[in-house]
C-alpha cells in the first residue's frame, strides 16, 4: 500500500472551450469499478445528445484498475490522455468524463489529445483535489479516571480519535502514522503512568 494518495474534493463540472467546441468535464470520486461505471452511464444519459462522451478512471490505492475510452473519438485522442493526466496528478478512486459538444472546427489527432487531456487537468485545478494518507489502526484502553484527559490530550495534539466506547474501562480508536507509533506508545506510558493499554491493529486510509 502507498503511503499516500490524492483523490478529487467531490463531484462536480468544468467547463472549457477549444475552437468552438465545448467540452465538459465531469469529476467524482469511486470508491469502486461499479461506482466509476455508473457515474460514466449517468453522464451519458445526461448528455445523450453530445457528440461524444469520453472517460476515464483509475481505482485502487495502487492504480491496480485503469481504464479509459475514447467513445468514437480517433483512438487513443480521448481517454488515454484523459488517462495519463490523472496518473500524473496521483489521482486515484477517481473517474472523469469529458463530454464534448463539435463546434464545427476539426482539432486533428494533437489537438484532441491536448483538449482532453487538458479538460481533465483543468476540472482537477477548478474543483480541487484531497491527500489521503495510510494511517495505523490502533486501540487505547484507559480507566474512566485517566479517559475524559487523555481523549483531550489525543484531540488537541492533532491525534485523529475515530471512536470513543465506554465499558468496564475506556476503549479509544485512533489512527496514527506508523513511523509515530513507538514514539506514541512512549507518550501514552508518560501520560497514564504506564496503565493504558496499546494494541495495534490494521490500516487504513484517511485525509492528511
Amino acid at each position: 500500500m502507498p503511503d499516500e494518495y490524492r483523490t478529487v474534493a467531490g463531484a462536480g463540472v468544468h467547463e472549457t472551450e477549444v475552437n468552438r467546441s465545448r467540452f465538459l468535464c465531469a469529476l467524482a470520486p469511486a470508491a469502486t469499478e461499479q461506482e466509476a461505471q455508473d457515474f460514466i452511464a449517468a453522464v451519458r444519459r445526461e448528455h445523450a445528445d453530445a457528440s461524444h462522451n469520453c472517460w476515464a478512471y483509475v481505482i485502487g490505492a495502487d492504480a491496480s484498475v485503469q481504464k479509459a475510452s475514447d467513445d468514437g473519438e480517433p483512438g487513443g485522442t480521448a481517454g488515454v490522455p484523459m488517462l495519463q493526466m490523472l496518473l500524473r496528478r496521483d489521482m486515484r478512486y477517481v473517474v472523469a468524463v469529458v463530454t464534448r459538444y463539435f463546434g464545427g472546427v476539426k482539432l486533428g489527432a494533437g489537438g484532441l489529445i491536448r483538449a482532453y487531456g487538458g479538460a481533465v487537468g483543468e476540472a482537477l485545478d477548478s474543483l480541487g483535489t484531497r491527500t489521503r494518507r495510510r494511517y495505523r489502526l490502533a486501540t487505547v484502553t484507559v480507566d474512566h479516571q485517566r479517559a475524559g484527559k487523555l481523549e483531550n490530550d489525543l484531540r488537541t495534539g492533532g491525534r485523529e480519535v475515530r471512536d470513543v466506547r465506554y465499558g468496564e474501562a475506556v476503549t479509544i480508536e485512533i489512527a496514527l502514522p506508523d513511523a509515530d507509533v513507538p514514539a506514541f506508545r512512549s507518550w501514552l506510558a508518560d501520560a497514564t503512568a504506564g496503565t493504558a493499554g496499546f494494541e495495534a491493529g490494521g490500516e487504513a486510509y484517511g485525509d492528511a
